[in-house]
C-alpha cells in the first residue's frame, strides 16, 4: 500500500519520536516492555523503524507513558491540552496516580477516610516513602506504633509488617512513592563542608 509523502513521512518519524519519548522520560526497553506487554526486540524495532507502527503497538505505548495517541504519530495538538488525572479507589481510600511513566518509582496522592483505622498488616516487595499533606496518619510498622503529622515523613522496607491508616479523628492526606524492586528515594542533603570530606579521606 502506497502512502501520500506527507504520511509516509509522518511514520518514518514515529519510530525516532518513541525514543526520543522513552528516553527524556529515562524509561528503560526493559521497562517499558513490562508495562505494555510488548517484547523488547518488537520496541527495539520499532524505534530503528524496522518495524511498522500499528494501533496495536501504539495504543499500549501511549498508555504506559500517558500520553494522547496523536503525540506518539505526530499528530497536530487540538482541543484542551490540560492533564486531567483520574483519582480511583483502593481498599476505601481515593488514590491519585502522579507519576506519568513506567519506572522503578511511583508517585502516588491519597486520601485515606477516618474509617480507615484498624489495622490489618501487611508484608510485600517494595520500600515506601510516606509525607503526611494534612489529618493526622497512625502507622504500624512491625511492633511500632507511630503517629506522624502534617509535614512528616516515613520511609521504610514494606518487607516489614506494616499498615498506615487514620488515627480515626479524620481523612488523611499523604504522599506516597513506593517502588517496587526495594528502590530507595534519594534525599540530596546540604553540601558536606570542604573539612568533612578531608576528614572522610577520598
Amino acid at each position: 500500500m502506497e502512502h501520500s509523502p506527507a504520511i509516509a513521512q509522518a511514520l518514518a518519524e514515529v519510530g525516532p519520536r518513541l525514543k526520543r519519548l522513552r528516553t527524556l522520560r529515562g524509561v528503560t526497553l526493559a521497562a517499558l516492555a513490562e508495562a505494555t506487554g510488548i517484547s523488547k526486540s518488537t520496541l527495539s524495532r520499532l524505534e530503528s523503524g524496522q518495524r511498522r507502527p500499528s494501533l496495536e503497538l501504539l495504543l499500549p505505548i501511549a498508555q504506559a507513558h500517558q500520553v494522547p495517541l496523536d503525540e506518539l504519530v505526530g499528530a497536530p495538538e487540538v482541543g484542551d491540552p490540560r492533564v486531567r488525572l483520574t483519582p480511583r479507589r483502593v481498599n476505601g481510600n481515593v488514590v491519585l496516580p502522579l507519576t506519568r511513566q513506567p519506572g522503578p518509582l511511583q508517585t502516588f496522592k491519597m486520601v485515606i477516610p477516618a474509617g480507615r483505622n484498624t489495622p490489618e498488616p501487611c508484608t510485600h516487595e517494595g520500600y515506601e516513602w510516606l509525607y503526611v499533606l494534612s489529618g493526622h496518619l497512625r502507622l504500624i510498622l512491625a511492633d511500632r506504633d507511630l503517629m506522624l503529622g502534617p509535614g512528616e515523613a516515613a520511609e521504610f522496607d514494606t518487607r516489614l509488617p506494616h499498615w498506615f491508616g487514620s488515627t480515626g479523628d479524620g481523612p488523611v492526606e499523604v504522599l506516597s512513592l513506593f517502588g517496587r524492586q526495594g528502590e530507595r528515594i534519594h534525599v540530596r542533603a546540604a553540601p558536606r563542608s570542604r573539612r568533612d570530606q578531608l576528614q572522610d579521606g577520598p
